[in-house]
């Protein structure tokens, strides 16, 4: 995907002077760059201290232990898979290639690799995500808890052959901020899980080459933060990794600045990228995930190396991990909201663990669970990791005092979020929140009042996902549009109005009008409603209903206004079959060797048909993850409605049986 000189345009509308300067800056400082590269200055007596407390590694439970290990295993035999696509060749790789294109990206400058260019680079994703060194944290990880020095010598390898390949500024690995930042993390913690493998330090603080890269990673990113509109969780993962990489490798002339100015970065923009109620206000849920990781490896590292942090980052972290445990289903899974691309901050788990247990365990450790918190029941290597360096929060003195919620809350005001609950493990989101962040909304889609529906979570109605970013750009363009979500949409147009991939230029505006939740726990019936203005000439409203006591949820759709033409979809979950007869159609799925239903009585007024893996164009599809999708069936009725002549309200009604 190349942008043409009007997406240039495009964007340069949605930046304040304060932005624009300093991208004219940065211009400027690349162009600079080109000529010969600073020497990283020279550093003598450098060791490295911010060890893990003695009995950590013990705390690690068996069955955690088992799961990494056998990830390790595979990925020593030279086996993984990323966004889909399944590798083979992780035992020798090669560091700029494409395995789902086979294209390998130029060596050239970094600022001058075309990386939204698939034709050219390939699949940047595919590229980049193996070089984020998440794999070798992973077999750090299997050192430490088996002693084995396979292990450790696999690791050492690969980060000398990724040292040799990438020099500082040459090639698409010293383009993305983000890349930098999460990599310096990565290698913090390979320093810290091979401690006491003998070739540590020659590997690190006595290797002239790893000097020089984590000299050059920090100076890139101290020249090149994320500004104004794209200062999302990209700048969150520049400031930790900064901030970490200042704090456990702080050899260098400059590296109490850079953890000064790391720190107060992530401190000022931690607090922005999260409402007062502790959602993340690019209102993707993934992102909260990875800012919320990101945030306690940066604690961690900060108590590791005793620097004192801002109470605000830790109160803000805390919020977050009230919020998520507030929005999770029965199942621990939180809304599948906005862009998603599997981004995890810090990985030393193996496949199966699950990463949202794993963060309210280790918010359970740090902050303490409340009464109302799900339990949590699995088990994860990353939490006594972490614990064992956090401070927990009851022990900071200068922590300020903390009113948490008394009871799960329903409603996020700030964030337009609301959660209706009912018996059988019914789990409704409802979206009446803002069009993303920042003045593009980068990772928002064309979602609001859309609606999510689990039953003891299986997605009944389900959100669709992500599935890409790049290079696919009628794909892109599907998972992010009106009508890939439970919503309602008027005269075949998004609610929004999307100038690139990443980028919207006219965003609907939602209000919630109603949200009472009080009554979904005690056999009530809980109730939102609320309306957005993303068509003109036309407002649409939506009102749910969950009447908890007869499992039945309702689903009204009002437009007011002219006469439009207008689709409603209801995307279907992957698990569920649909026999649709007129407008009902009837739900069947299984689980746990159950078989469970639902009726679905649709609007008469609409005429509905089913879809399901349709390409031209894209109709029926779910992204369990990001570069994968699979078919399931979406309802979609078609119509027209007339607020001025009665025709404008549309009644969905979904029964659950048993």
């Amino acid at each position: 995907m190349t942008m043409d000189p009007s997406w240039y345009l495009r964007r340069l509308s949605r930046m304040g002077p304060r932005e624009v300067a300093g991208r004219v800056g940065d211009a400027v400082r690349r162009r600079r760059w080109r000529s010969p590269r600073p020497n990283c200055p020279s550093v003598t007596g450098a060791r490295f201290t911010a060890v893990l407390p003695a009995g950590t590694i013990a705390a690690v439970s068996p069955d955690a232990a088992k799961r990494l290990i056998a990830e390790a295993d595979r990925l020593m035999y030279g086996h993984a898979e990323y966004f889909g696509v399944v590798r083979d060749d992780l035992a020798d790789p090669d560091w700029w290639c494409d395995p789902k294109t086979g294209r390998r990206a130029p060596w050239v400058y970094a600022f001058n690799v075309p990386y939204r260019n698939e034709d050219a680079v390939g699949d940047i994703k595919q590229i980049w995500e193996l070089s984020r060194h998440q794999y070798l944290t992973v077999l750090a990880a299997a050192y430490a808890i088996t002693g084995d020095e396979r292990y450790a010598e696999r690791v050492a390898a690969h980060l000398r052959s990724w040292w040799a390949a990438n020099p500082p500024l040459r090639g698409v690995h010293w383009i993305s901020g983000i890349e930098l930042g999460i990599r310096l993390l990565s290698w913090v913690w390979i320093r810290r899980l091979l401690d006491g493998w003998p070739g540590m330090a020659g590997l690190f603080e006595d290797n002239p080459v790893a000097l020089n890269q984590i000299w050059h990673h920090q100076r890139w990113l101290a020249a090149f933060p994320s500004r104004g509109s794209s200062a999302n969780n990209h700048v969150i993962a520049e400031a930790v990794g900064q901030f970490a990489a200042a704090c456990a490798f702080g050899w260098f002339p400059s590296s109490a600045r850079w953890r000064a100015g790391a720190l107060r970065s992530l401190e000022r923009h931690l607090r922005n990228n999260t409402f007062d109620s502790g959602l993340n206000r690019e209102l993707a849920t993934e992102y909260h995930g990875l800012v919320l990781e990101l945030g306690l490896a940066a604690v961690a590292e900060a108590d590791a190396a005793g620097v004192p942090v801002p109470a605000s980052i830790r109160l803000v972290l805390l919020r977050m991990t009230d919020a998520l445990a507030a929005v999770v289903d029965s199942h621990l899974r939180p809304p599948r909201q906005g862009d998603a691309d599997d981004g995890h901050g810090l990985v030393v788990d193996g496949t199966g663990t699950d990463r949202w247990a794993s963060l309210l365990a280790t918010g359970d450790a740090v902050f303490g669970r409340l009464a109302w918190w799900p339990e949590v029941t699995g088990t994860d290597v990353r939490t006594p990791l972490l614990a064992a360096l956090i401070r927990p929060y009851a022990n900071i003195v200068a922590a300020p005092v903390v009113t948490r919620p008394p009871s799960r809350p329903g409603h996020f005001a700030d964030a337009g979020l609301t959660v209706l609950r009912g018996p059988g493990e019914i789990w409704c989101r409802c979206d009446g929140g803002p069009h993303g962040f920042l003045s593009i909304a980068a990772h928002a889609h064309a979602d609001a009042l859309s609606v999510e529906v689990r039953h003891d979570g299986v997605d009944v109605l389900a959100d669709p996902g992500t599935f890409c970013y790049h290079g696919q750009p009628e794909w892109r363009q599907y998972f992010r549009s009106t009508l890939g979500h439970n919503t309602l949409q008027v005269d075949g147009g998004d609610q929004s109005v999307s100038g690139g991939p990443f980028l919207w230029t006219r965003h609907a505006r939602s209000r919630v009008l109603t949200a009472d939740t009080s009554d979904a726990s005690d056999g009530g019936t809980a109730r939102w409603c609320a309306e957005h203005d993303g068509y003109q000439r036309s407002v649409h409203r939506r009102r749910v209903e969950l009447a908890t006591a007869r499992q039945e949820l309702t689903v009204v759709d009002e437009v007011r206004g002219p006469r439009r033409n207008v689709r409603l979809a209801f995307h279907l979950g992957p698990a569920i079959v649909a026999d649709l007869v007129g407008n009902r159609a009837v739900l069947t799925w299984t689980q746990d060797g159950e078989g469970r239903s639902a009726v679905l009585d649709l609007p008469g007024q609409l005429s509905w048909r089913a879809h399901r893996g349709e390409t031209d164009p894209p109709l029926g599809w779910y992204s369990a993850g990001f570069g994968r999708k699979e078919p399931a069936t979406t309802l979609v009725g078609t119509g027209f409605a007339d607020g001025t002549a009665l025709l404008g309200e549309f009644t969905t009604v979904l029964r659950f049986h048993g």
